[in-house]
């Protein structure tokens, strides 16, 4: 099954600076996923199978998840498990100046701000699927750029195989590092050929402004065919290393969130099915394989056993 149309207009919030808007004209990137489930694969709090609400009217295939939708509905831990209340708490977290620190086995290591990153990266908006492994799902326009392009500017050495992200540790602002619970900060990683994919975004955006804290602003990764604990929010570190890094949640509770991650309706998290999910807003529908996104990412893994490398 194709993604869903994507839109290549510049938002608002870009065209605003001049040098951002030039490069935007010349973007034709890749695609974007997730946005509620980023920073958080833990499963239902019933512990059971996911209780959707009612299904509401439905809207055209894979049509935007409405913005007030979306922004109501947030799963980010290292603000609370509370989704309703994550947006609330997440409005007063200092986005600017934000760095973010790039190295490990490069030759051109380097630290950059967002307003860095958008302006020497042609942003493009597109709109993608994402799927949360507690089975929700939604349609989200992200703006951004392909991680790739970061990671040839740092150009990465021989050695390297896997890139590990690291998001902010700041018990302070983010309430939920404060349980001892979780091992924080929340790390995540990818292969390094699935991290140069061109369906993998370092997102700055979405909804046409910039990215929103509670969204895991101002940058956070987009890994559309994973499930969504692997789109880190609230990025500050990338490291190219050799060696499949610890991420959170597979250390955590390593038999029930491996480390690849890919969106399978085949295997069952051990707590509820994956074989169908619920479009918020709109009702239940079946999984699809790589969430829709077979075609363009399945090369990546031939010859693996899906069902054990999970």
């Amino acid at each position: 099954m194709s993604s869903p149309p994507r839109s290549e207009v510049t938002p608002e919030w870009l065209f605003s600076s001049r040098r951002a808007f030039l490069l935007g004209l010349a973007a034709a990137s890749a695609a974007l996923g997730l946005l509620a489930c980023a920073g958080s694969g833990s499963p239902p709090a019933s512990g059971g199978r996911a209780s959707p609400p009612p299904p509401s009217p439905t809207p055209p295939p894979d049509a935007p998840t409405p913005e007030e939708t979306a922004n109501a509905f947030n799963n980010y831990y290292e603000f609370s498990t509370d989704k309703s209340a994550v947006r609330g708490l997440a409005a007063g977290l200092a986005t600017s100046p934000w760095n973010v620190a790039v190295g490990g086995l490069v030759r051109r290591p380097g630290s950059f701000t967002v307003s860095d990153l958008v302006e020497r990266f042609p942003q493009a908006e597109r709109v993608e699927r994402m799927r949360c492994v507690e089975a929700y799902s939604m349609v989200v326009p992200w703006t951004g750029f392909p991680l790739g392009q970061l990671l040839d500017a740092v150009e990465p050495t021989a050695e390297a195989r896997y890139v590990r992200l690291e998001a902010l540790y700041d018990p302070e602002q983010l309430p939920g590092q404060r349980r001892s619970a979780f091992t924080w900060p929340y790390v995540e990683g990818l292969r390094l050929d699935e991290a140069r994919h061109p369906l993998t975004i370092l997102a700055t955006g979405a909804y046409g402004q910039p990215l929103a804290p509670q969204k895991g602003g101002p940058l956070r990764l987009v890994v559309p065919w994973k499930y969504g604990f692997k789109s880190i929010k609230a990025v500050v570190r990338i490291d190219l290393v050799a060696e499949q890094p610890a991420t959170f949640w597979n250390t955590y509770a390593a038999a029930e969130y491996g480390f690849y991650s890919n969106v399978n309706p085949a295997v069952d998290h051990p707590r509820w099915s994956q074989a169908t999910e619920y479009r918020v807003g709109v009702g239940r529908r079946p999984t699809l394989p790589f969430n829709g996104y077979a075609e363009e990412v399945a090369a990546l893994y031939e010859g693996m056993d899906l069902r054990k490398e999970y």
